[in-house]
């Protein structure tokens, strides 16, 4: 039987998503508390990836198994857990089904401090040393809106950098600035070098047009800072 499940998780307590040879994973975690729960290898397949620092209010994942799971194994599970990951919901699936490539849309927020430092923030928001004008990153919000190739915003290599962001929000809540990002697929950093050409823009050290220009010409090779991971969370993956 397939399962996809919904979890949530504390990104300071790991050493991101993916599982690693030597530091703690939230795939080992899960992989580990449910092979041991159901008697047999599980290996679970992500929506995507979090890196190290990232948090998730609604990560998702599946994984097949030869169980039917009882009612209660929520429940039993997340005993089992002890609260560095929680789940959700877990929703049974017909065999076809895969978390990563049927999602259809996922919610990430940005959060940043904008006021005077706070060490209940560490880890959690990020807080710049410098001031941020909110009124400029709003005048550049809809320039990503779209399908573009993000070979500029992203770290690494692949072979594909193309993908499509349907909506980014600017919002102020009090002193916490948050930058909301809906889209198709985020690749590694991407959100991150986003937030960092908001800034730049903002301090005016870049121009509109120069980051339109690493849109429309992708093998520039030109990057703007990356923000820490700190701030970025994973709102939820639509399906």
């Amino acid at each position: 039987m397939k399962y996809l499940v919904f979890i949530r998780y504390d990104g300071t307590k790991f050493h991101g998503f993916q599982r690693q040879k030597k530091e703690k994973s939230v795939q080992k975690v899960l992989e580990d508390s449910l092979s041991e729960l159901l008697e047999e290898p599980i290996v679970i397949k992500g929506a995507g990836r979090t890196d190290a620092g990232v948090h998730a209010l609604n990560q998702a994942f599946h994984f097949e198994t030869k169980t039917k799971l009882p009612a209660n194994f929520k429940r039993v599970w997340n005993q089992k857990l002890k609260g560095e990951v929680i789940v959700n919901k877990i929703i049974p699936k017909d065999d076809c089904f895969h978390a990563r490539f049927n999602a259809k849309e996922k919610h990430y927020v940005y959060k940043i401090n904008l006021g005077k430092y706070q060490e209940k923030y560490e880890g959690y928001i990020f807080q710049p040393k410098k001031g941020i004008d909110v009124k400029k990153i709003k005048e550049i919000e809809d320039l990503f809106i779209g399908t573009h190739d993000f070979h500029n915003f992203v770290s690494g290599q692949r072979q594909n950098y193309e993908t499509t962001i349907t909506k980014i929000k600017v919002r102020k809540k009090g002193s916490i600035l948050e930058i909301h990002f809906w889209g198709h697929a985020f690749y590694r950093y991407m959100i991150r070098n986003l937030v960092g050409a908001f800034i730049y823009y903002s301090r005016g050290k870049i121009t509109k047009a120069k980051i339109a220009e690493m849109l429309n010409m992708p093998d520039s090779n030109k990057h703007l800072p990356t923000v820490p991971s700190d701030g970025l969370y994973l709102i939820k993956v639509y399906y």
